[in-house]
């Protein structure tokens, strides 16, 4: 592997680590991930007919399907600084817990 440096604004570099740190991706991973998908040939089938396949592929599955029927109050949950969906997680945590 080489070594590569860039530059970039300080929005930029927190908006990659932040989404690195969400997928579970080491910067590296990331930047690789996005520089292969943005690559010409990066939908085509390479030699021997095997396709890469991304990590980050369902990252936003939360396994709920009641998210974007709740967006408006999630949203304003979040303006209001509750995260509700977290929230309620814990709260099933608990009772999971208090049930044991």
């Amino acid at each position: 592997m080489k070594r590569t440096t860039i530059k970039v604004d300080d929005d930029l570099d927190a908006r990659v680590r932040h989404e690195a740190a969400r997928r579970g991706l080491t910067l590296s991973e990331w930047t690789r991930e996005a520089l292969e998908a943005h690559l010409p040939g990066a939908g085509e089938s390479p030699p021997g007919g095997i396709r890469r396949t991304f990590r980050s592929t369902a990252a936003g599955r939360s396994g709920r399907s009641d998210i974007s029927e709740r967006m408006e109050e999630l949203l304003a949950g979040l303006a209001d600084g509750h995260d509700i969906l977290a929230e309620e997680e814990a709260r099933a945590t608990e009772d999971r817990e208090s049930a044991a």
